[in-house]
Parts: structure tokens; C-alpha cells; sequence
């Protein structure tokens, strides 16, 4: 089973130089995307791309860190090191137009001195008569080559696309995993204590273990016996914070975890028990939504809070508040420091796993969506009576089933989540997000007339 990987592109310059136009004309190219989760929804600066079969991350730093005032130059320097830092291949948009100026200089000396794949973009360049008569200037940035493109109206921009496909990471690591490996991916902010959690997990219980290396960028997986199963343990060291002076680049620090995403089966989000969820825990567990994941969130240093049922009722209470999304994700305490709670765990990734990829027999998804329209009729729309006609399973990883109906806008949210409910109760999907789509029945006739 080999491991899926893929390079982190990242588009760093000035403000309206082009950036976002030439991300919504990349990731327009894309060919698979999966519908976002309801009640998750967030301005998206990143996006998956797959370009001549290779898939890879395209990040827009400048959604990311939204530069104002006089502070413009040092955002603009920061993003530019965070992207060296988190990024496999930098776009370095520059404003044909407009010509260079410092801040360009300054990004380009930044860029000189990494060893990251760098191609430099000289955008609202719309045909071979303004390259000619405008992208001398920018050689005096002392680089080999320069592309011309119009992002808005794709002059150059295959060329561009077509040598970026040639430094992109294959989309298949060379590495194998036995049949049914289940690949979870541990997340956490900075001294949350993830590496002593992994530490602890792998210490523990007669274990095999063995080093997989190649299979994320910049750090090593663990290949794991326990008991009957084998589980691919992902580190993602790269989420953690850069210092107060660079708080807001937290961001685009978790690239990483968002690389190691689209690889695991299930994301264990550790949170500090003495610290509290935080807003950078509430990213990560809706970006888990978005890439549709199973989830189990791992409260941590439960030992600094044992004597403490005040502070630990409070805790329970805080993470029921902030991710309401995901309130079917187990919920799990733990110490690294003591194995208090570790023992749990593998238990609960199997059930996890076990519903995650649960496939079903349509037979009996049609009687649990009789019976549900029975128990509670679907409402009017248009002066007629909404009906449901059959359903299907459409996939899993996680579960994802069909239904097809007379008329899906006029289904409620309500209603749609009360069949939501009712497929999670009656298959015993209730560790896992499932997605529920409804369709028009008469949908392929109608576009045909």
C-alpha cells in the first residue's frame, strides 16, 4: 500500500501584484475536489491541485497574513520566510506593471539564500510585445530566469505550470505498508507534549516497531505492531508557534499538518489540559472536517488536573463549545508523563477506523430511510409533499451515501440533518463524520430537454 505524498507550492509576494488571481486560475485546473463539510466552512487560502496526474498543495500566502498600514514590509518579509520554512516550491509573484521595487529586492535576498525550488512570475505581462518591452528591469535581480504570465488572461501560464510539474514530488511514495495498515496523524500546538504522547504510545505494551522514513517531509514515521493491527503513526512537527513577535504566520505553519491530512485515516488532535482548546486547535480540528477524517481529540496532562473536577469540568465544557462540528468525535484523556489513559486509545482508533470505512448493503439503507420518512414525514414544498425514492452508499473513508429525492432544495437543513441523524443511529456511525447528499431523481432528464 504506498503512501501518498505531495509538494507544498506556495504563492508569496505584494499585495495586487496577482496572487489570487493566479491561484483561482491554477486551481481552476484541478481535477478532484471534495464538497466541504457543513458547518465548517472558512475562507479557504489553500487548495488541492492536480496537475499532469501530480498532486500537490497550493497555498496563498497572502490570504494567510493580511498586510496593513506602515507594517507592510515586515509582513511581507515574514510571509516570505515562512514559506522558505514550510514550503516544498515558492511562486514569487512580482507586478509586471509596475516594475521592482524594494520590498521585491528584499524578498528576492531572502529567497537567494534558501535552496527551495524558486520560480519567479512576472504577472499582467499579456503578450509577447509588453514581455519584451517589460521584463528586462527584473533581471537586476540577479536571477538565471523569469516568467512572463498573465494570470488573468493565461498568456504563459502552461508554459509555467507544465516546469512546475517537473519539480513536483511523484504523487506515490516509493514506500510499501502491509494490507490495512491504518495511518493516523498526531496534531498539536508547541509543548502540548505530542512527541511525549508518541514517545509513551510506543513504549508501551510489548510493541513492534520500525522506523519508515521518506514518508513526511522532515521528520520520520513509525511503523507499529499492536496486537493483530499495524498502524502508520504521523508525526507532524510542523504545527508550532514562531514566537510572540510572528503569532499570526501560526497560519501557515500548519502547511504540514495539512500535508500529513491528506495521508492519515484518522487525526488524534492533542489538547493541553492545563492550557485549555485554543483557537489554533479549532483550525486544525475543521481543517480534519474538510478533508473529511476521523478524529479523536486527546486531552493531555490530565495528571495536572486529576484532583481538580471543577477545572476538569470546565475543560469538557470548552471543547464541547468550541467544536460543536465534531461532537461525534471521541472525546479522550490522557498523560504522557504518567501512561495514564494510554491504554484507551488503540481501542478507540479501531472502532474509529472500523465505522470509518464501513461499507453497507443498499437493501438495508432503503428500509432505514423508509423507516425514517415513516417516523417523520418529510415536509411540504411547493404545495407538494417531498419524496425520497431510494439510497445509496457512495463511498466511504469516510461513509457517503446518496439519496434521491423529487426535489432537493426543497429539503430543509433541519429535516437533512434529522436524516443525518437517523443514517448515524441506525448503521452505528457515531465516532465518525458521515456525508449525506440529496439529488434530483429527475436531474440527468431535466438537463437533457
Amino acid at each position: 500500500m504506498p503512501i501518498q505524498t505531495h509538494s507544498i507550492v506556495a504563492l508569496v509576494g505584494r499585495p495586487n501584484v496577482g496572487k489570487s488571481t493566479l491561484f483561482n486560475r491554477i486551481t481552476r485546473s484541478r481535477k478532484a475536489l471534495v464538497d466541504p463539510t457543513p458547518g465548517v466552512t472558512r475562507d479557504r487560502h489553500y487548495e488541492k491541485v492536480v496537475w499532469n496526474d501530480k498532486l500537490f498543495m497550493l497555498v496563498d500566502t497572502g490570504g494567510i497574513e493580511d498586510a496593513s498600514g506602515d507594517t507592510m514590509g515586515g509582513h511581507i518579509r515574514n510571509q516570505a520566510l515562512a514559506a522558505i520554512e514550510e514550503a516544498d516550491i515558492i511562486l514569487f509573484v512580482l507586478d509586471g506593471r509596475e516594475g521592482v521595487t524594494p520590498a521585491d529586492k528584499e524578498v528576492a535576498n531572502l529567497l537567494r539564500r534558501t535552496d527551495k525550488t524558486i520560480f519567479y512570475v512576472i504577472n499582467k505581462i499579456d503578450g509577447p510585445e509588453q514581455e519584451t518591452e517589460q521584463m528586462a528591469q527584473f533581471y537586476e535581480l540577479g536571477v538565471n530566469e523569469l516568467w512572463a504570465v498573465s494570470a488573468e488572461h493565461k498568456y504563459g501560464f502552461h508554459t509555467l505550470m507544465d516546469a512546475l510539474d517537473e519539480s513536483l514530488l511523484e504523487s506515490d511514495d516509493e514506500i510499501d505498508l502491509p494490507d490495512g495498515t491504518v495511518k493516523v496523524a498526531f496534531f498539536g500546538r508547541p509543548n502540548v507534549g505530542k512527541s511525549s504522547m508518541i514517545n509513551r504510545i510506543l513504549g508501551h505494551d510489548r510493541m513492534v516497531v520500525s522506523e519508515v522514513s521518506g514518508t513526511t517531509r522532515d521528520s520520520v514515521d513509525t511503523l507499529l505492531t499492536h496486537g493483530k493491527y499495524n498502524y502508520l503513526l504521523i508525526d507532524t512537527a510542523g504545527i508550532r508557534r514562531k514566537g510572540k513577535t510572528k503569532e499570526k504566520l501560526e497560519k501557515f505553519s500548519i502547511l504540514k499538518a495539512l500535508a500529513a491530512l491528506e495521508k492519515c485515516d484518522i487525526a488524534v488532535v492533542l489538547i493541553d489540559a492545563e492550557e485549555g482548546i485554543t483557537e489554533q486547535d479549532t483550525k486544525v480540528i475543521g481543517y480534519t472536517q474538510e478533508q473529511g477524517r476521523g478524529l479523536i481529540l486527546l486531552v493531555n496532562k490530565w495528571d495536572l488536573v486529576k484532583d481538580d473536577k471543577e477545572r476538569q469540568k470546565q475543560i469538557m465544557g470548552e471543547i464541547a463549545l468550541a467544536v460543536p462540528f465534531v461532537g461525534f468525535a471521541p472525546l479522550l484523556t490522557a498523560s504522557a508523563l504518567t501512561g495514564y489513559g494510554i491504554k484507551r486509545l488503540f481501542p478507540t482508533i479501531g472502532s474509529v477506523y472500523r465505522q470509518f470505512t464501513s461499507v453497507f448493503p443498499t437493501s438495508a439503507l432503503n428500509r432505514l430511510l423508509q423507516d425514517a420518512v415513516e417516523d417523520h414525514s418529510p415536509p411540504i414544498y411547493k404545495n407538494k409533499r417531498l419524496k425520497f425514492y431510494y439510497t445509496s452508499q457512495v463511498g466511504s473513508r469516510p461513509p457517503k451515501f446518496v439519496i434521491m429525492s423529487n426535489s432537493s432544495k426543497g429539503v430543509h437543513f433541519s429535516y437533512e440533518r434529522y436524516l443525518t441523524n437517523r443514517f448515524r443511529d441506525g448503521l452505528g456511525l457515531d465516532k465518525v463524520p458521515i456525508q449525506l447528499y440529496i439529488r434530483d431523481k429527475n436531474r440527468d432528464k431535466k438537463g437533457k430537454k
